[in-house]
């Protein structure tokens, strides 16, 4: 007669008889995650605040007109209607310089030629880009449209005189990008007033301001 034998119970490891661990370990751990995490987040953002402060800090761009020259003059009086007509051009000699760490991009731009306040020619500026402690030189040629120049009363005296007043004025305006992330806009303005003397077909004075805007 066969006896059934009863299964032996089985041996019980150590890890089976290990209690889970407390719910309020893993909260801890995942507390502990998300704060380092936040940490690391918030220092990043900091050195980022500190280099766009300081090494990264943005400048406005430095535009300086090096030269004017008369490339052309040619006149013509009547004196028995007190008329002029003018044809003149301007050679115009132009850098712009950029102090910052990182490139700066402008926009389309021109410079613009007045006389007593009155715009008689213009030249345009393309959109272009400097990298960064570089200085771009362009050279521009303004033309007197001297159909913008009939109606003025006071050319005949200026000619007459032998001192023709004109100025110019240039407008830069463009980003600088920090980091990648930091867009700061900025503008430089420059005027320049120059007296055209007649007789020698010359520029015999010649004055210029610089403006910058952040």
């Amino acid at each position: 007669m066969e006896v059934e034998s009863t299964p032996l119970p089985k041996k019980m490891t150590t890890d089976s008889m290990a209690p889970p661990p407390p719910q309020s370990s893993r909260k801890k751990r995942g507390r502990n995650i998300c704060l380092v995490v936040i940490a690391v987040i918030l220092g990043l953002v900091l050195l980022m605040v500190i280099l766009g402060l300081t090494v990264f800090k943005a400048k406005h761009p430095v535009t300086t007109v090096n030269s004017v020259a008369l490339k052309d003059l040619n006149l013509d009086l009547n004196f028995a209607k007190l008329g002029v007509y003018l044809n003149l051009t301007l050679d115009v000699n132009l850098s712009i310089k950029n102090p910052n760490k990182v490139g700066f991009q402008y926009t389309n731009s021109s410079a613009l030629l007045n006389y007593r306040g009155q715009v008689v020619g213009e030249a345009p500026i393309p959109a272009s880009k400097i990298s960064a402690d570089q200085t771009a030189t362009m050279n521009l040629t303004l033309t007197i449209l001297a159909d913008r120049l009939i109606s003025n009363s006071k050319l005949y005296s200026d000619v007459i005189s032998g001192t023709l007043p004109l100025s110019t004025f240039t407008r830069i305006s463009g980003k600088v990008h920090i980091l990648k992330i930091i867009k700061i806009h900025v503008v430089s303005y420059t005027t320049c007033d120059i007296n055209i003397a007649v007789q020698k077909r010359s520029v015999t004075n010649q004055t210029c301001q610089y403006k910058t805007k952040l």
